[in-house]
């Protein structure tokens, strides 16, 4: 088995641990010599090592970063809901909101190459900060914080293609960079968030990994995973409802009773956020910024369609409730505009969450963060497992599908302890519903609640209705974009290691999709 060292620069996968690894924090150092021997030695080195990882999420040297649009274009813009507006000049971009994309397409190969840069310098900084001179508290804290990026960083992109690379260290085998059955990539993420879950539950600096982020992600991927072919459905479920009662026992979050206050960049890393990408004013070097409100909001104060625009105000903006403020929280039917001091008025609505009014249109500025996990995501998962494992009046601990889904509601509406008076009456709490009537209401709400969240593929796709949702708006769908393709600038690299999904040219497997993928 030929090894692969930390001094080697391995032209694969864009996986050049060494020359990938660290490079914001550590550009004192020429980065092809960056091995655990000439920087990991102090405290400050681990922590700008992590930093480092962290900085993947919000920062890219070729395109716009993780969270601030990689990440939204392929699982929002490649959705029902969303698709490429008019002031889109990019046919890269447009073909994922077409998903007419193929594994040429810039954007699949950017987000590819992000998402294993991050997990590049994940490896380097979990193998080499236990040799560093720091107290072994620190040292335990910031090797959990890079193991929750790395099953963060793993957990999007095993969405994304299915069967991936895991390089689970800084020294890795040649066939480590060849494709590897989904079910190790998510064994190594769970073990990766156990060992999460032992950080602290809060931080000193806001905005990095707690343990109540790690428990909220792993009941996420147990979710996740009961639905893929071959799970455990039962054992997963059931892990999935006792990792999010964890996070709702320990007390540490609440919803704000102002929806839009969880996109309020006054109120960032508040009592709603378990976890965020961090965004400030002033971000510069390379691609950084939240350029997700340049996106939506470039055209300003006129008709013109900006960059990304709903699908379908009828199917999608229409489609929420009187009195359900997440309708204003996630979309903008007019804005004042202090230019002309009178309200505008819009044609078709903009995305609102990640649009900063107070200060301008200035994407490079906004210090909007963007929700990786939000408590409301919790609540989501514990009810749509508990009802899957028996329906919504299934409990654990006292907590009904029925009562996660209803406090969710309540919130929507300001009704209960969300309203102003803290006793409004909740008369929009659900009852009477089945095990499948509740399943499709869940499924509307998931969609009310996360406009923008880059988490409506992701929920198709495990609801086994990515097909039959998009063709609504995009006749081009077909079950090939139940996984992205295996970018080809990649496979030029290792093409037998790295062999291509189903339905995109070069691919040699049979259709792995049955009837049960509408």
């Amino acid at each position: 088995m030929k090894k692969i060292t930390k001094n080697t620069v391995m032209a694969a996968l864009s996986i050049s641990l060494i020359a990938s690894a660290c490079t914001d924090a550590l550009d004192q150092h020429p980065s092809g010599l960056l091995t655990g021997n000439n920087f990991f030695q102090t405290e400050d080195d681990a922590v700008t090592a992590v930093a480092g990882i962290y900085a993947i999420l919000v920062h890219s040297d070729k395109n716009t970063p993780l969270y601030g649009d990689q990440i939204l274009y392929l699982n929002d813009l490649a959705s029902d809901y969303m698709r490429a507006g008019a002031n889109s000049n990019s046919p890269e971009t447009r073909a994922v909101s077409s998903v007419s994309y193929d594994a040429s397409n810039f954007e699949v190969q950017c987000t590819w190459e992000q998402l294993y840069k991050g997990i590049a310098r994940a490896n380097l900084a979990i193998d080499n900060i236990p040799n560093v001179i720091a107290e072994d508290a620190i040292k335990i804290r910031l090797i959990n914080e890079a193991k929750f990026l790395r099953a963060l960083l793993y957990f999007n992109a095993v969405q994304f293609w299915g069967d991936i690379p895991l390089v689970k260290s800084s020294e890795y085998a040649a066939e480590d960079l060849n494709r590897q059955p989904r079910e190790d990539v998510y064994a190594f993420i769970v073990q990766d968030l156990k060992d999460a879950s032992a950080l602290p539950a809060e931080q000193a600096d806001k905005g990095r990994a707690t343990s109540g982020a790690a428990l909220a992600l792993l009941a996420r991927i147990y979710l996740v995973h009961s639905s893929l072919p071959g799970a455990n459905v039962t054992s997963d479920l059931n892990s999935a409802v006792e990792n999010a009662c964890k996070v709702i026992d320990s007390k540490q979050y609440e919803l704000f009773a102002n929806f839009y206050d969880a996109f309020d960049p006054a109120k960032k890393n508040g009592k709603e956020h378990i976890f965020s990408a961090q965004f400030a004013y002033g971000q510069d070097n390379g691609f950084s910024g939240n350029s997700t409100q340049h996106c939506i909001w470039s055209t300003g104060y006129n008709q013109n369609e900006p960059v990304l625009i709903v699908a379908d105000t009828g199917l999608f903006y229409n489609s929420y409730s009187d009195g359900d403020q997440r309708k204003a929280g996630s979309y903008a039917k007019s804005f004042y505009n202090p230019e002309t001091g009178s309200v505008f008025e819009f044609d078709l609505p903009r995305f609102r969450k990640q649009i900063d009014t107070t200060n301008g249109a200035n994407w490079l500025a906004s210090a909007i963060n963007v929700p990786v996990i939000r408590y409301a995501d919790v609540y989501f998962t514990l009810a749509e497992a508990l009802n899957e494992l028996g329906g919504p009046d299934n409990e654990y601990n006292g907590i009904s599908a029925y009562d996660a889904l209803n406090e969710i509601r309540r919130r929507a509406f300001r009704e209960g302890k969300y309203s102003a008076s803290g006793t409004a009456p909740a008369t929009h709490d659900l009852h009477g519903l089945n095990k499948d009537s509740f399943r499709e209401t869940l499924q509307q709400e998931r969609y009310f609640e996360f406009v923008l969240e880059q988490t409506r593929w992701f929920d198709l796709v495990r609801w086994k209705k990515l097909v039959s949702s998009v063709k609504r708006t995009k006749p081009a769908v077909s079950v090939r974009n139940y996984l992205y393709p295996i970018p080809n600038s990649e496979r030029l690299l290792n093409p037998d290691g790295l062999w291509q999904n189903y339905g995109y040219e070069g691919a040699t497997v049979a259709n792995p999709y049955d009837e049960t993928f509408k």
